[in-house]
């Protein structure tokens, strides 16, 4: 089992809850239609990983950062910088069919986490950068969320349960594009704009 680390302690998630189109700019850029209720999907625990690989036998592949949260007893207890990895393509013609997402989002190394340090503080003093080779690509925070974290969790309650460990991805601001091997990550959560976390990765 794929494990994350909060405060240097190993944590085994049974799985990532993730929240679709919860930032307006980036369901505009995208060109989707705003949702009446909120869009979830799971990456399962094989997703999980510390590290930044560019999916095999794939050309393409988009990186989405966002807020993510460890929960337990059904609360925030902990934060991170995740990327939920995305194969476009493959999204974009499994939608028109109206198919399930796992292919495009569910593949193995497609939840990729920093670090999480505890957290107990005010979520609606978070926010997200994201560098690619030193170049601000993504930047937002709980105020531009449709849905705030705690909202989500009391809807994802109504139909599933999350166990002790498991991580809740919050949905990414605009900004979202496609990387290549070699590429120089550097993701930042911020809390009351000074820097909480702070991870590099290289794209493998």
């Amino acid at each position: 089992m794929n494990k994350i680390f909060l405060d240097d302690v190993e944590i085994i998630p049974s799985k990532v809850v993730c929240i679709g189109r919860n930032y307006m700019d980036h369901i505009a850029e995208l060109n989707n239609e705003i949702p009446e209720d909120m869009v979830f999907f799971i990456k399962p625990n094989s997703a999980i990983s510390n590290r930044l690989n560019f999916p095999k036998n794939q050309n393409s592949c988009h990186y989405e950062a966002e807020i993510s949260f460890l929960i337990e007893d059904d609360k925030i207890t902990g934060v991170g910088f995740g990327l939920d990895l995305t194969l476009r393509e493959v999204q974009s013609k499994l939608k028109e069919k109206g198919l399930p997402w796992e292919r495009a989002k569910a593949f193995d190394g497609a939840a990729v986490f920093s670090k999480f340090v505890s957290f107990s503080g005010d979520v609606s003093k978070l926010g997200i950068e994201l560098y690619i080779n030193n170049e601000l690509k993504q930047k937002g925070d709980y105020s531009l969320m449709i849905n705030k974290p705690n909202e989500i969790i009391a809807e994802a309650k109504t139909f599933l349960s999350f166990e002790d460990g498991d991580i809740l991805m919050s949905g990414t601001p605009k900004g979202v594009g496609a990387f290549k091997k070699g590429d120089i990550f550097i993701g930042k959560i911020l809390y009351e704009n000074k820097v909480l976390i702070e991870e590099t990765f290289k794209v493998n």
